[in-house]
């Protein structure tokens, strides 16, 4: 646990934080369609991706290698193990100079996270879990508290990108019976964190690429919390296209009741 966690700060101090506020003409490139990707998301996955496979070789399965090559996405169903990696979560917000970013990895045996690790560099604050032995940041123990028992309470976030119009408006009508809702801090590696951290008390996301919701959902759920599927599935991770919807709250009561709002909605 130790070794990757020291892996991803060394390969964000090399290639992701010097070019913070810094990225130079040419540095940034569109992916696809309103996705962007820099020299630091590429130069991160190569680093991280070889120094995993050498502490396990096993496949990697990095967010840009499968946006060059998306069949090798299919290891995570076809391999007995994978490394996921996201090497600069929350790329948007790298590009504008905002500190809502994140470097990532986790390892899945079987289809199941069993340990996951997020590094935020702005904050030098690691986190990290281990399937059965708990979450943790920074050395310390990680335990979410139970949410208020009070609907209208409760705080949230709701990923609505890429729902269709009509199923945005209901959701977003519905979640009037919350305290407060916000549209995130677009880095799962920061919003994760902060529902184990009480800062917020859920979050639905619709699209659930694997290499942003593996980490943190097993950072959760060893702390108490919960990651499922609208119909009660715990979350595993699956290869890009399950648009299944993915609700994750501070504690199984939260979220029966805001997958009743939601459903409703």
């Amino acid at each position: 646990m130790d070794k990757v966690a020291e892996i991803l700060a060394e390969a964000s101090a090399q290639a992701v934080e010097p070019r913070f506020r810094a990225l130079a003409a040419g540095e940034v490139m569109e992916k696809a369609p309103g996705e962007i990707v820099t020299i630091a998301d590429r130069e991160a996955e190569a680093i991280i991706a070889r120094r995993l496979h050498e502490l396990l070789p096993v496949p990697v399965v990095g967010e840009e290698a499968v946006a060059a090559v998306p069949s090798l996405a299919e290891a995570i169903h076809d391999e007995p193990a994978v490394w996921l990696v996201d090497p600069v979560d929350g790329t948007s917000n790298f590009v504008a100079g905002r500190p809502d970013y994140a470097v990532m990895c986790s390892l899945v045996r079987t289809g199941r996270t069993v340990a996951s690790w997020i590094w935020q560099p702005a904050t030098a604050t690691g986190y990290r879990a281990e399937l059965g032995s708990g979450a943790w940041r920074d050395g310390e123990r990680l335990s979410r508290p139970p949410a208020s028992a009070d609907t209208g309470r409760l705080t949230g976030i709701l990923k609505s990108r890429f729902l269709a119009p009509d199923d945005r408006r209901r959701l977003e009508a519905g979640c009037s019976a919350f305290g407060g809702i916000s549209p995130g801090r677009s880095a799962a590696g920061i919003e994760y964190p902060d529902v184990v951290e009480g800062r917020t008390d859920f979050i639905f996301y619709w699209r659930t690429l694997p290499w942003d919701h593996a980490p943190g959902s097993l950072l959760l759920t060893e702390a108490g919390g919960v990651a499922a599927r609208l119909d009660g599935t715990p979350y595993r991770p699956e290869a890009p296209g399950c648009e299944d919807g993915l609700l994750v709250a501070a504690d199984p009561d939260t979220w029966e009741r805001t997958r009743g709002i939601l459903l409703n909605a």
